[in-house]
């Protein structure tokens, strides 16, 4: 007969935290129960009778089991997780866009294994790095600003399940999604036209950034079809926060002959500057208009509400999932390019004429 060891004792000058681990076997006997069973209970299986399943979790708790969700992605070569890759989570929309993702991923059965890169090509590369440690099935990635496609590319490796969000990469074949970033801005842009203003600025935004182009040439298309000429100035760049869309006011109260409103790169940019307006003495949605684009949770109760572009953050994280997991179903299948709609919500913020 051969001695064995509890899996609560430990062996004299053995320390307790080299006791042998808990396993299913141990669970499964404990409750008189097969090890298939209680397999089918850690996988979330409909198939167990939930008097069982509530026996066999009691029993996990008792004993003290962790399920070793890394050993058992190398003994089913697969992963029941997902990188999910930011570029900045302080701003809400992509904290809803996230949430979103990791609904439909949870009721899958995959883990979201989250990284923010706070718009930094280096930082992305390091997030990148340590998430594919975990060798997750796929990837959701929002790029950083001035990404280099061909060198992410080269970072993920060849056959990887990507699904890319917002800004395009070069020198890739991944799955995107995107929203109407053009069709968008020239809404924006007729709305404030159609208002009486003629002295428009496009502000926030960097113009090597892909989204940021395609807005500003909706913002110039509308532009154009009314016959109004950009002014000398009215192209302003700020990075993509409210701290710097408010520090920059300065530069659009500078521009002669004065502009009266502003199609702004995102809500961010709008909420900051609407904030930098108030602190030089420019009441916005009175003194000046302007429009924001994605219509965070914020957007209706700011003073005063804004008038912006809805992209239901929450549904487009839900739909990047969906893309995904498409893409792990059916990996042969050509990339996709899926481009969201928007919608005007006007709101007081743009009440000037």
């Amino acid at each position: 007969m051969t001695d064995t060891v509890k899996p609560d004792m430990a062996k004299p000058g053995q320390r307790a935290s080299a006791r042998k681990p808990v396993t299913l076997i141990d669970i499964a006997a404990a409750c008189g129960v097969s090890r298939a069973t209680v397999s089918l209970v850690v996988r979330g299986s409909p198939l167990v009778n939930k008097n069982t399943r509530r026996r066999v979790e009691e029993e996990f708790k008792r004993q003290g089991y962790v399920y070793n969700r890394g050993a058992a992605n190398l003994r089913r070569q697969t992963s029941s997780s997902i990188a999910l890759v930011i570029n900045d989570l302080s701003n809400p929309f992509f904290a809803e866009f996230a949430a979103g993702v990791d609904e439909v991923l949870a009721d899958k059965g995959y883990v979201t294994l989250l990284g923010s890169t706070n718009e930094s090509p280096e930082k992305q590369h390091a997030v990148l790095s340590s998430l594919i440690e975990h060798n997750p099935a796929g990837i959701i990635l929002s790029p950083a600003e001035h990404s280099d496609g061909e060198s992410l590319a080269h970072l993920i490796g060849p056959g990887a399940a990507v699904l890319v969000f917002n800004r395009e990469l070069n020198d890739t074949d991944w799955d995107f999604l995107a929203l109407d970033n053009r069709r968008g801005a020239q809404m924006a842009t007729e709305h404030l036209i159609a208002q009486g203003h003629r002295r428009i600025a496009f502000y926030g935004g960097h113009a090597d950034s892909s989204s940021c182009q395609q807005r500003r040439l909706g913002f110039g298309d509308a532009m154009k079809k009314a016959g109004i000429a950009i002014g000398d100035g009215c192209l302003i760049e700020t990075l993509p926060n409210r701290v710097e869309a408010a520090r920059s006011v300065d530069k659009l109260l500078a521009i002669k002959p004065a502009v009266t409103a502003a199609v702004c790169y995102n809500d961010n940019v709008a909420i900051g500057l609407k904030l930098g307006l108030v602190a030089r003495g420019v009441t916005p949605g009175k003194d000046f208009a302007l429009t924001g684009f994605d219509d965070i949770s914020e957007a209706a109760l700011s003073t005063p509400p804004l008038t912006t572009l809805a992209a239901a953050p929450r549904a487009r994280g839900r739909q990047a999932a969906e893309l995904l997991l498409h893409r792990l179903d059916h990996p042969g299948l050509t990339a996709q390019r899926v481009i969201a709609p928007v919608e005007l919500i006007v709101r007081a913020s743009s009440g000037t004429k």
